[in-house]
């Protein structure tokens, strides 16, 4: 288990994501957890910028559920709070998607299946704009 990070602004949980992005390769899952507002669209955008994609382009996929970007590596963020999970999310083929990209999703507790080696990161509303970051 991973020792928490705690961030004091958008920018400090921005920089935590970009520097994990660093570390992955394509295929590799980010699977998000975290109340609404904890801040796992800026941390997208983290790893976006991590990855060679314009962290600016990135945007909630709430509504379109799955969202592609190009940049050295390509990311895919999906967002599953809309759906009930098990054939829904089967449905996105999130594992076809990841062929040569790095796939973050949001509300990764509805995913009926956890990819193998995915990375699970945590983030708590600490008050304000402080978060508390857990990286598994």
């Amino acid at each position: 288990m991973s020792q928490p990070v705690v961030t004091n602004s958008e920018l400090e949980t921005f920089a935590v994501a970009e520097k994990l992005a660093r570390t992955l390769e394509p295929g590799a899952f980010v699977l998000l957890h975290g109340d609404l507002g904890a801040g796992k669209t800026v941390f997208v955008r983290g790893l976006a910028a991590g990855l060679g994609v314009d962290p600016d382009s990135v945007t909630s996929p709430t509504f379109v559920l799955v969202q592609q970007y190009r940049g050295q590596i390509p990311l895919v963020h999906a967002d599953l709070y809309r759906l009930d999970g098990g054939a829904a999310v089967d449905d996105l083929g999130l594992e076809d998607l990841c062929s040569g990209a790095v796939v973050a999703v949001e509300w990764a507790e509805r995913m009926p299946r956890i990819p193998t080696g995915s990375v699970s990161v945590r983030i708590e509303d600490a008050g304000g704009d402080t978060r508390r970051i857990t990286i598994e």
